[in-house]
């Protein structure tokens, strides 16, 4: 038995208390390490099977949808896309596997979202964009090209960084089409059907590239404000006489 008389055997007690804490605090962590792994909580994370290529508003788009299936929110998410694709310098170097970064539409400049809801990622094809110089007919034979998306963000329960990732590859993209609406409102509350979360529909879209597409429309622009078409305007207009009048022609 410890007694005071035994000082010796009561700083032994403490240190193998404090030992033992120590130890059991290694083994929960490890414990939970293991249970609370990233990857598990990516799985969760779903990205749509097609992206699609489409107008919105008067632009060619690249569009793909991303959603959460748990109820824990992912905290600072934020999306990066690559396009990889074949290409070569002015030197004649052949870059096998070129990464070139596209910016995602968002009106605060960045590429944060907020992960409440499924969302439907929108990437405007600009003459900066890699996609600017790609028609619905290279789709079919660019073999080359493959988008790959990263989504980043920190679990809300763990505090563990977690990353997601998918890729489209030249035959996911659909041309024309657009994703049907998967939210609706009952009762003052918003419900999400996860069955239609990959369904597209039909929309008019020009097969042409979105270099030609702007420069048709500036070539329109142009003729429907040159000064030809007023002048013409003009020469075609006729002034017709009223049927009644105040006033006799002849009368002086």
């Amino acid at each position: 038995m410890i007694t005071e008389e035994c000082p010796s055997a009561i700083l032994v007690l403490i240190v193998q208390n404090i030992v033992g804490l120590v130890i059991n605090a290694i083994m929960l962590g490890c414990i939970f390490m293991k249970t609370a792994q990233a990857h598990r909580r990516a799985e969760t994370l779903i990205f749509s099977k097609h992206a699609v290529i489409a107008l919105r508003n008067g632009k060619l788009c690249f569009m793909f949808r991303v959603g959460d299936l748990r109820k824990s929110m992912i905290i600072s998410a934020t999306i990066r896309m690559q396009v990889v694709k074949k290409s070569s310098s002015l030197e004649g170097e052949v870059l096998p596997l070129n990464q070139i970064d596209i910016q995602m539409e968002n009106p605060i400049s960045t590429n944060g979202i907020f992960l409440v809801s499924p969302l439907i990622i929108c990437h405007t094809i600009t003459k900066d964009s890699p996609l600017y110089d790609i028609s619905a007919t290279d789709l079919t034979h660019h073999q080359d090209l493959e988008i790959i998306v990263f989504l980043e963000g920190v679990v809300e329960t763990t505090g563990i960084t977690t990353q997601a990732r998918t890729s489209y590859l030249a035959d996911e993209i659909l041309w024309g089409q657009r994703f049907v609406p998967i939210i609706a409102e009952e009762d003052g509350r918003y419900s999400v059907d996860y069955s239609k979360f990959g369904n597209t529909i039909k929309v008019p879209t020009p097969k042409c590239t979105a270099r030609q597409l702007e420069e048709d429309r500036n070539n329109l622009d142009l003729r429907s404000f040159s000064p030809k078409s007023t002048i013409r305007r003009r020469n075609v207009s006729v002034k017709v006489k009223p049927k009644f009048t105040l006033f006799d022609e002849n009368q002086t």
